[in-house]
């Protein structure tokens, strides 16, 4: 099953959303807008405030509004594209969030962050292969191998056998004027001419970038560690709830207080951390048991 960055980016909103006992405030685009315009006309004039909102994944800071004409108007110069967000269109009735309590751009930040956090842990596998010369000791590796995990090579004739190659030695240094990359592997084996060797190797995952990037296919990494990225996602976001509660104050937010602890964003935060921590430990003994260190020599 596919799962797309954008698709990962709404459930740990919504996972999210369980936690914070608080629904964002969303309304409607009236009017499609371009990637300039300060106005903005929404539906609902409803919890009009000054501050933050969002309109697909870009951040608009708003300065002042207008009740009767449903018009939200945009500050100059930063306005648009606030928060290192980039100005965008925005079409007739994409959803406005206002004052989102956690924006897709931090949202997908936290994801890209997990995953550049999982290696070694975790790792994507990649591989590539060459024909063997016997004349030749050292053959290129492409530059996102990290380590070697497994080399076989085909034998001749009609069995079409591949056989483990266990003497070799990689290098993770290599002389790149020679090679055009910066890692080689050695081969020390008694290996027929001609014949084509097969390298797989570890690298680390890829981030996501697209909306309609997969997981998996992106990532290299597999399907059933997207629920360790979710949970690594939402522990870092979690983290800041408490912040974000400190500047409220009135009898709405009193209430709120005895129902939900000033630590309750940090509580959370450590169990979905452990929670975390359990699914990582888990996928990576999957992996170590796909992929177990294999004896070899290295001369």
């Amino acid at each position: 099953m596919s799962y797309t960055f954008a698709q990962m980016t709404d459930e740990v909103r919504g996972s999210l959303a369980g936690y914070t006992l608080r629904q964002d405030r969303i309304t409607n685009l009236a009017t499609a807008i371009n990637a300039t315009d300060l106005s903005v006309v929404i539906g609902s004039s409803e919890n009009l405030a000054k501050g933050v909102i969002e309109i697909d994944e870009e951040l608009l800071w708003i300065n002042t509004f207008d009740r009767t004409n449903n018009t939200l108007n945009v500050i100059p110069g930063f306005g648009r594209g606030y928060s290192g967000t980039t100005p965008s269109p925005h079409a007739q009735n994409a959803q406005v969030t206002l004052t989102p309590t956690f924006p897709k751009v931090n949202v997908k930040k936290a994801i890209n962050d997990t995953i550049n956090s999982l290696y070694p842990k975790l790792f994507a596998v990649g591989h590539t292969t060459f024909t063997f010369n016997a004349a030749q000791i050292a053959y290129p590796l492409p530059d996102d191998a990290r380590d070697v995990l497994y080399i076989s090579w085909q034998t001749p004739g009609p069995s079409k056998e591949w056989l483990p190659v266990n003497h070799w030695r990689i290098d993770r240094m290599a002389n790149v004027p020679a090679f055009n990359t910066t890692k080689t592997v050695n081969i020390y084996e008694k290996i027929v001419p001609g014949r084509t060797v097969q390298v797989y190797y570890s690298t680390i995952p890829n981030t996501l970038t697209n909306g309609t990037d997969d997981f998996a296919t992106v990532t290299g990494l597999p399907e059933s560690s997207r629920d360790v990225v979710t949970f690594g996602a939402s522990y870092r976001l979690l983290s800041y709830l408490d912040t974000g509660r400190i500047n409220l104050s009135s009898a709405e937010a009193d209430i709120n207080d005895a129902k939900l602890p000033s630590t309750a964003g940090a509580s959370a935060s450590k169990y979905i951390f452990a929670l975390y921590q359990q699914r990582l430990q888990e996928e990576s003994n999957k992996l170590q048991d796909r992929f177990p260190i294999r004896i070899h020599y290295s001369k």
